[in-house]
């Protein structure tokens, strides 16, 4: 038996109850939003939840939302954490009180954080009251609109905090795979150090920052909580619609909170098969 195989076979059971219980929510969310739900008497499949989902007033603007928060949050982090990993993969006074406060916050709910924002950057959290009293502002109503905006900064930043560290121990632990064999090959043939970095690292770190970066963005584009904490009244980002049409009291519109469950699903599965793809073009082919 080789080891792929058991390796197969060991993890054959957890992947059966996981695939099951994936595959069983993801059966039972289509069906209803094809509208067919026989303890409410729709027993007749259509599409009439996705038509009245698409042609909603503010559906659009929702989802451009959505995008929006997710792609920034993403970027923004992934830009951070690249810098952060080559900054860290060097031996500096100070370095490791730096990666213990890159890593800090990992153990921090998203909720947690967002209260946090909430209470910190809000026109009646502390900075404001703090601006006033220091005579920054005449009132506290005139600190900068950085929560509940209709920009999301407050939680692009909520993202930017919490995905930043997931993706530098990511890229971390991909540098110390790789080592520095590749670079000293580099520099030995005259490259600089800039561009050791520049055309050798980074195209090896690429797989490992697309990889990060696509969970960061499918996280950031499907969870409902911090947006529900930290985003403006209208327009809600897509999860927080269809949380609120899941749990509304008529029951009709559940149908209609699974097609904007099941269009979440689809934008997420899109980035993964744009993300192996772009792997795809990346990796090295036999001749």
């Amino acid at each position: 038996m080789t080891d792929r195989t058991r390796l197969v076979l060991l993890l054959a059971p957890a992947l059966l109850v996981l695939g099951g219980l994936f595959l069983t929510g993801l059966g039972l969310t289509l069906l209803r939003s094809f509208r067919y739900v026989p303890a409410l008497g729709m027993t007749e499949p259509d599409l009439s939840a996705y038509t009245a989902i698409l042609t909603a007033p503010g559906f659009l603007k929702s989802l451009v939302l959505s995008l929006w928060i997710a792609s920034v949050s993403t970027l923004i982090a992934a830009v951070l954490a690249l810098a952060t990993a080559l900054l860290l993969r060097q031996t500096f006074p100070g370095r490791a009180v730096i990666s213990f406060l890159v890593q800090l916050n990992l153990t921090i709910p998203h909720i947690v954080g967002a209260i946090g924002i909430l209470y910190l950057l809000s026109q009646s959290g502390s900075f404001a009251r703090l601006a006033h009293a220091a005579g920054l502002i005449a009132t506290p109503a005139e600190f900068p609109v950085l929560t509940q905006d209709p920009y999301a900064i407050g939680i692009i930043l909520l993202y930017v905090w919490k995905e930043l560290p997931f993706i530098t121990l990511i890229l971390l632990a991909n540098m110390q795979t790789l080592g520095e064999d590749h670079e000293s090959v580099a520099r030995s043939l005259g490259a600089t150090r800039w561009q050791a970095v520049r055309h050798v690292l980074l195209p090896l770190l690429m797989p490992a920052l697309l990889a990060a970066s696509a969970l960061v963005f499918a996280f950031a584009f499907g969870a409902y909580e911090v947006p529900l904490v930290l985003g403006a009244h209208a327009p809600k980002v897509l999860p927080v619609l269809a949380w609120q049409a899941s749990t509304d009291s008529d029951l009709t519109t559940r149908p209609e909170a699974m097609a904007m469950a099941v269009v979440i699903a689809l934008i997420g599965f899109a980035l993964l098969a744009l993300y192996a793809r772009l792997v795809g073009k990346d990796s090295p082919r036999a001749p």
